[in-house]
């Protein structure tokens, strides 16, 4: 069973992040994550690929964006909203405000 691994958030930079949400894919991935609560990766509705969504979601989880849990044969992600509203203070609040 895959284990997934997180960056303390005190280790994750803004440039990192920035770089992270540079892509409006992983910015729709963020905003269905903060609004839907926590999601299955196949939960998000994206018209991707398979491969390109965990892609996706392995840039989120790398930038400390997002946490990932095992859960059966499901993997389960959500934003670390308090962790990272703690670090970075009202960065999540924009990506919600961003036009689709």
């Amino acid at each position: 069973m895959k284990e997934y691994s997180h960056p303390p958030l005190e280790e994750v930079t803004l440039p990192a992040v920035m770089q992270a949400l540079s892509d409006p894919c992983r910015i729709a991935i963020v905003r269905t994550l903060l609004e839907g609560g926590e999601l299955a990766c196949n939960g998000v509705p994206l018209d991707i690929s398979k491969a390109t969504r965990s892609h996706h979601f392995a840039i989120l989880r790398d930038a400390g964006l997002v946490a990932t849990r095992v859960e059966g044969t499901r993997c389960m992600s959500s934003v670390r909203k308090e962790e990272f509203e703690e670090r970075f203070p009202g960065l999540l609040e924009l990506v919600l405000q961003h036009e689709k």
